[in-house]
């Protein structure tokens, strides 16, 4: 599964600095990836925005506008490639002035305000034809509320991939230089990290806790994130879950081999397939990775 970054405009496509070979795009070109992507055999991809500051508020409005750039890229991607899986991002992030993934109350995050906002978004993508929706803000609930709502809203077959085990992790620093989404300073306003909501990446048990509560509340796939320094966290979410088990090998972790690579330290295409096989031998079942097309390639060769 793929990740990709979509921007606004058109023929816009943008190198990420800290991700050699991972780019924001534009609608029309992210497109034209797709259909490349599919013509490789990778069936499946996630997708962020880059919301422009000017939409961006500390309630979300912006998540669940019908015509908003998520929306837009959702249907373009099924209009041009009906089989290709879109699992679009579901959090507040990219929306919020302030970088996190929920609603500011009082200098900390409102859980079931910001619930009440990602139902919202998440019915917005079933509507533009996503297939699943990826919720990845780690509110406490949100599987559950999830399902309802788009349930009420007649998406029965709208999966839920829930990101169950995702750590407070110092990988995820690229992807935040893609989508301008960092947390921003608050002092008193907001909260300077996202630990109260993110995992203590020293936890064991609460990745355990969490994926089984997802899974009961209706998630159809849990994910663990990150990837490789996660792995004894994979092997243990799969054996305790009946459902699949997905794994995001972050940001982090592809720019830590894109620089090695480089210099010349490592050898890019042994190590990227090594870190597949062993993120799969730990239990995957799917894998979102920025390798994924140059895997593909390597692959079909």
């Amino acid at each position: 599964m793929f990740p990709m970054f979509i921007a606004e405009g058109t023929n816009v496509k943008v190198e990420i600095p800290s991700m050699p070979g991972i780019y924001r795009r534009s609608i029309d070109l992210t497109v034209q990836e797709v259909k490349e992507l599919w013509s490789l055999g990778i069936k499946a991809v996630n997708i962020y925005v880059k919301v422009d500051d000017s939409l961006k508020d500390n309630a979300g409005v912006e998540s669940w506008n019908p015509n908003g750039l998520m929306q837009r890229a959702i249907k373009a991607i099924k209009d041009a490639v009906p089989g290709m899986i879109i699992m679009p991002d579901v959090a507040l992030d990219p929306y919020s002035v302030y970088g996190h993934d929920g609603i500011i109350k009082n200098g900390d995050i409102a859980n079931d305000e910001t619930v009440d906002a990602l139902v919202r978004m998440a019915v917005s993508h079933a509507e533009a034809g996503a297939d699943f929706v990826a919720p990845s803000d780690m509110m406490d609930g949100r599987v559950i509320r999830l399902r309802q709502g788009l349930d009420s809203a007649g998406f029965h077959n709208v999966g839920i991939m829930s990101y169950a085990a995702k750590y407070a992790s110092s990988f995820y620093g690229p992807f935040r230089d893609a989508l301008d989404s960092a947390p921003k300073e608050g002092g008193e306003t907001a909260p300077k990290d996202k630990k109260t909501y993110q995992m203590d990446y020293a936890n064991r048990i609460e990745a355990i806790r969490e994926a089984l509560h997802d899974v009961e509340e209706g998630a159809d796939i849990v994910m663990v994130k990150p990837g490789i320094a996660y792995l004894d966290i994979v092997r243990e979410v799969k054996n305790a879950v009946n459902v699949p088990v997905s794994v995001y090998q972050v940001s982090g972790e592809y720019a830590m081999v894109k620089a090695a690579a480089e210099r010349g330290w490592l050898d890019h295409d042994k190590i990227m397939l090594e870190q597949l096989h062993c993120i799969k031998r730990a239990g995957a079942d799917i894998i979102s990775t920025y390798f994924a097309k140059e895997a593909a390639i390597l692959l079909n060769k």
